[in-house]
């Protein structure tokens, strides 16, 4: 099973694929910056033959008054998604933090930190963060099923308990 792990951002929306991430960023506004992540967006899953998208899922402590534009790019992506009957699911901001790095209210730095401690991998620049969650987000997927090379803790294999992972286990049932 195949997944593409996504951290939606405005400025820099965050994915990993087979471990290896990267952003999507554009200088537009309003609708056209929509249209434009959702299209890459659905490229990424074509060329890479993508199963289960992996979300963030929606942070209710956004700020700076963005909470309704990201709002608006994850409702794009998400109908996206399901225009084109492409599973997704969606994993709560703490449950990402706690998988990361043992506590639900983990910073972005704190999970770049334990995430980079942990494996060696090093997130740098603008959209390291971004990056970084999407490649947990990823690790999430691959962990419920079983196929994750990393070792993960009890605390934190405790974070896959609050995630409705029912598309994936639709797909694995053949349904």
């Amino acid at each position: 099973m195949r997944f593409i792990g996504l951290d939606l951002s405005l400025t820099s929306t965050g994915y990993s694929i087979n471990g290896e991430t990267g952003v999507i960023k554009t200088n537009a506004k309003g609708p056209e910056r929509l249209s434009i992540v959702s299209n890459k967006i659905l490229d990424l899953i074509a060329d890479n033959d993508i199963d289960v998208v992996i979300i963030e899922g929606y942070s209710f402590a956004s700020r700076n008054g963005q909470a309704h534009s990201i709002g608006e790019l994850g409702g794009a992506v998400r109908m996206r998604l399901w225009e084109f009957n492409i599973p997704f699911i969606d994993i709560p901001p703490t449950c990402r933090a706690k998988f990361a790095t043992g506590k639900g209210n983990a910073g972005k730095t704190e999970v770049i930190s334990s995430i980079s401690a942990k494996t060696g991998l090093t997130f740098e620049g603008s959209g390291a963060d971004d990056e970084c969650d999407a490649w947990v987000l990823e690790q999430m997927g691959l962990t419920y099923i079983g196929q994750s090379t990393q070792y993960w803790n009890k605390e934190q294999l405790n974070a896959l308990e609050k995630v409705d992972w029912a598309e994936i286990d639709r797909i694995r049932e053949g349904k």
